[in-house]
């Protein structure tokens, strides 16, 4: 009895669990080393950027890094009053250092995107500090009319901070006053909040319009012959092998004053020839142009959870005594919905993110806050403001993708 209560051994001598936990360590080790490439590549394409965005929309180094003698000086200033001598002298010795080493540029940038005019009250100031003696106080006054501003000062020292807030308050259309208090920003430049509510709402829009004309289109692919869906399939396919600003140049054709649409509308009497619908460079051109693009990710995953509904449920309903309409709405439709699901959500983070076709055929009106990503990233070269409002979009995706998990379940979704 006693052997036959003995630990059961490989060939080699070594217990069977040992064995078994270092076959698991080997199988796990060989996975790792399976998908590492993939995990490299999500890093260096993926994870880098998103945390390289998210440090630059807070990352604040221009004014601690090119005055660190103001900033020292400005230690102990009370905010009361223009600060004393020293502290002048401080600035002109940073200046005379950043006019040497010629990179005054990101400060004066920097610290113009909060206060208008520090760019040439700068600039000005550097370029006489050959000719300027003390008492700076006066002299600095003397070259820029800023210098003599308590405001100026209260904004050097509060942007002293490595890390700032600023970014995301302009983002929001709010500001800082210069005793740190939150306020909304003049209405000339109240400009972002209300592009992201256009954005989601034309993103919704364009969703709601790809289902309805989609989902006719994935339920004959899914019902027709072969040979017929085979043939409709290529069609909802073709987009794909064309490209992406071809197809946007189309719509232009089609659409604007002097375009096709509007030709065969003239010619058939539909409008007069002095009453031509503008539906180009605003918002509807964004809608019919975007809707046609993102058309096909809604038909895909309609069509794989529209193929595995066995036709037999809806002889079953009609032979019940069911009116199609009925046996449609009770039970075709709602096997459908994974793959509504996976369309919309798929559809909606697509034209949230687009950007060449709402610039080409959107015009004022029917840009999205991605085109004015780009404008800060290359026009304004605020990448601080461009890196903050990027990560507030990814945020409201993260956001909608967690509502959409709770209500409907990730683990439901179908995409083929």
């Amino acid at each position: 009895m006693s052997d036959s209560a003995a630990p059961l051994t490989t060939a080699d001598g070594v217990p069977l669990k040992v064995s078994l936990r270092r076959a698991v360590r080997r199988s796990k080790l060989k996975a790792l080393l399976l998908v590492s490439p993939l995990l490299l590549f999500l890093g260096i394409a993926f994870v880098i950027p998103i945390f390289e965005m998210l440090s630059r929309s807070v990352a604040n180094p221009e004014v601690s890094t090119h005055l660190p003698r103001t900033v020292a000086a400005l230690e102990n200033w009370d905010r009361q009053a223009l600060p004393d001598e020293p502290v002048f002298e401080a600035l002109v010795e940073d200046l005379r250092e950043g006019q040497a080493a010629r990179n005054l540029g990101l400060l004066a940038s920097r610290l113009n995107y909060e206060r208008s005019g520090m760019r040439s009250a700068i600039n000005r100031t550097a370029r006489g500090l050959g000719s300027m003696e003390p008492p700076y106080r006066e002299a600095m006054m003397d070259a820029h009319a800023r210098w003599g501003e308590l405001d100026t000062w209260k904004l050097i020292e509060r942007e002293a901070s490595p890390f700032t807030m600023t970014y995301y308050l302009s983002a929001l259309d709010r500001q800082l006053t210069p005793d740190g208090d939150i306020t909304m920003a003049p209405d000339n430049q109240q400009i972002h909040v209300s592009l992201f509510w256009r954005t989601f709402w034309m993103s919704g829009l364009i969703t709601l319009m790809t289902l309805l004309l989609g989902y006719p289109v994935a339920f004959l692919l899914a019902n027709l012959p072969l040979r017929h869906s085979n043939l409709l399939m290529i069609l909802v396919l073709l987009p794909f092998w064309t490209s992406l600003l071809v197809r946007t140049t189309t719509w232009i054709a089609i659409l604007q004053s002097q375009g096709v649409l509007n030709d065969m509308m003239v010619f058939l009497g539909v409008i007069a020839d002095d009453a031509r619908w503008q539906m180009i460079h605003n918002k509807i051109g964004t809608v019919v142009a975007m809707t046609h693009i993102l058309l096909p990710f809604m038909i895909l995953p309609l069509y794989s959870v529209m193929k595995t509904i066995p036709p037999s449920y809806m002889r079953a309903a009609r032979s019940l005594g069911g009116r199609p309409f009925l046996c449609f709405r009770r039970v075709y439709f709602p096997l459908t919905i994974p793959g509504i699901a996976a369309g919309g959500i798929l559809v909606f983070i697509l034209s949230i993110g687009y950007y060449i076709t709402p610039a080409l055929v959107g015009g004022q009106s029917g840009r999205f806050i991605t085109n004015y990503i780009a404008y800060h990233m290359q026009t304004s070269l605020n990448w601080g403001l461009a890196a903050a409002i990027a990560s507030i979009l990814l945020c409201v995706v993260v956001v909608f993708y967690m509502v959409f998990n709770r209500l409907v379940g990730v683990d439901k979704v179908k995409l083929g």
